[in-house]
């Protein structure tokens, strides 16, 4: 019995099962399961997913969906689609998915779009973004991976409350045809509203005798951005229980549609409802999100896989890896159950990544001979996002297909030493342990309809990780501290911080 884990029948055979096959080598699992590639290939909505060079053989699944049913994946996936609560903390329901549905009304957010990109706002040429968090880091995304060859305006997108963002954001554009967007859940975020002042300094400073008019509010506070002096129809509200890190589905995605216009994000939204049908429907062993969390879990709970590593082999998919790391981690890092009991066992694997082929030449050292365990998620697509010719596509997604067939199969010590001059030395140098997890989801194209189902993917993957480990995945009490702490700070309570931190704000501020 595994000490750390649940006591229950579930858990602890999936504990034995991990201890018995930790060292099982995943190519032998492909000869011993005659329909493995077959039975860990999930087809849909523009999407292969290939999990079957990860490390867990049929039974693993098996147990994997036994501790599904245990769990209540189902119970639970029904109550966040249907509007439950699913954030007992907070007794909230977790309502995004109901952004992309039919019955969501998107009515204002279309208005307003159309009127910008028809020119009734004046020439509005660029879109100035201020958020943080999910505020920015999913616009962010959308605008990196579609928004290049957009017809509408050009849009930045500014977080940090570093106020070298805000300037480089700012010298971009001309005040004078700049429209910018507020977007801030609470409409008192501080970062966002620091950033908000010195955009309306830089507006006036540029012309504009009225800046607050140039401005767009997309807050679930609607009467707190009245009060800014923010005119009705510009604000566009959103609902309290859809999560900054989920709400890209929102009106928090109107610079998205503000540059590649209103039909655009309607593909996007049918492609995110298109997989949460698929998650709603489909059986534990067939359901991608499900399979996958599932899978997650396997590697890092019980195999003791700490991170989980993303790569996408497209230039467009480079701000991937920044956008899991908080939908992932802030979801799932997490001490206590949704109960309140502490969690004796690793939750949610810590999330990183880069794109291909860049990260070859930098961490791929690491992921192929280094000491750690890290499964290796690939992202690729078959249609190129560029007209350059076939051969700069052939080389990238060549590159992504032989990494994970090497980590899958490495190199052994004889090989390695025919390669080396018989130096011994050398050769285990060259020597690659192989039998390394990887998974690849492979698009057909990338278009708003494939990213809106991947995207949601990822989403229901993260809930239904959650859901087995008996955690919330939707608060996030643990970046609360220390805005508190800051606040302290800026009031000028510096008494209370202990003698390193005290000897800081000494230095920094005198």
């Amino acid at each position: 019995m595994d000490s750390r884990l649940p006591q229950t029948p579930e858990w602890q055979a999936l504990a034995a099962h991990a201890a018995e096959t930790r060292n099982t080598h995943i190519l032998s699992m492909f000869d011993a399961e005659q329909d493995r590639l077959a039975n860990l290939s999930i087809d849909l909505a523009g999407l292969h997913f290939d999990f079957s060079k990860l490390r867990a053989d049929a039974k693993a699944v098996e147990l994997l969906g036994a501790l599904a049913s245990a769990a209540n994946l189902a119970g639970w996936r029904a109550k966040l689609l249907a509007g439950g609560v699913v954030n007992p903390s907070e007794g909230r329901a977790a309502t995004h998915a109901a952004e992309r549905s039919a019955n969501a009304d998107h009515g204002k957010m279309r208005d307003l779009v159309e009127a910008v990109r028809g020119g009734r706002h004046g020439d509005i040429r660029y879109v100035l973004h201020i958020g943080i968090g999910g505020s920015a880091l999913g616009p962010a995304l959308l605008l990196d991976a579609l928004g290049r060859k957009g017809d509408g305006p050009e849009v930045a997108v500014v977080a940090n409350i570093d106020g070298v963002a805000l300037e480089e954001a700012c010298a971009r554009f001309d005040p004078a045809h700049t429209l910018i967007v507020l977007v801030s859940k609470t409409f008192t975020t501080i970062e966002t509203m620091t950033n908000a002042a010195g955009a309306l300094d830089w507006l006036r400073a540029g012309g504009v005798a009225n800046p607050v008019s140039r401005c767009i509010a997309v807050t679930a506070a609607p009467v707190k951005a009245e009060a800014f002096g923010i005119a009705d129809d510009r604000i566009l509200p959103f609902a309290e229980t859809v999560g900054g890190r989920y709400s890209l589905w929102s009106a928090v995605g109107v610079p998205f549609a503000l540059r590649n216009g209103w039909d655009a994000f309607a593909a996007l939204l049918a492609g995110a409802s298109a997989m949460d049908e698929h998650f709603a429907e489909a059986p534990f062993a067939g359901n991608a999100p499900a399979l996958a969390a599932a899978l997650d879990i396997w590697h890092a709970t019980l195999l003791g896989a700490e991170t989980r590593a993303v790569f996408g082999y497209d230039e467009r998919l480079r701000l991937l890896p920044s956008y899991l790391q908080q939908l992932e981690m802030e979801s799932n890092g997490k001490r206590v159950t949704r109960d309140g009991a502490p969690v004796g066992y690793p939750t949610g694997a810590i999330t990183w990544g880069g794109v291909g082929t860049d990260a070859q030449h930098a961490v791929f050292q690491l992921v192929h001979q280094g000491t750690h365990l890290i499964p290796v998620e690939f992202l690729a697509v078959i249609e190129p996002g560029h007209a350059r010719g076939g051969t700069h596509h052939r080389q990238l997604l060549a590159n992504c297909f032989a990494q994970g067939a090497a980590l899958l199969k490495g190199r052994t010590h004889e090989e390695a030493l025919a390669k080396s001059g018989g130096d011994a030395a050398l050769a285990e140098a060259k020597t690659f342990p192989g039998n390394r997890p990887s998974s690849t989801i492979l698009l057909d194209q990338l278009d708003p309809r494939t990213l809106g189902a991947l995207l949601a993917f990822y989403e229901h993957r993260t809930f239904a990780a959650a859901v087995l480990l008996g955690t919330n995945p939707f608060d996030q009490w643990g970046v609360e501290l220390g805005k508190e702490m800051a606040k302290a700070l800026e009031a000028g309570d510096t008494g209370a911080f202990d003698p390193s931190t005290a000897d800081l704000l000494r230095r920094a501020f005198g």
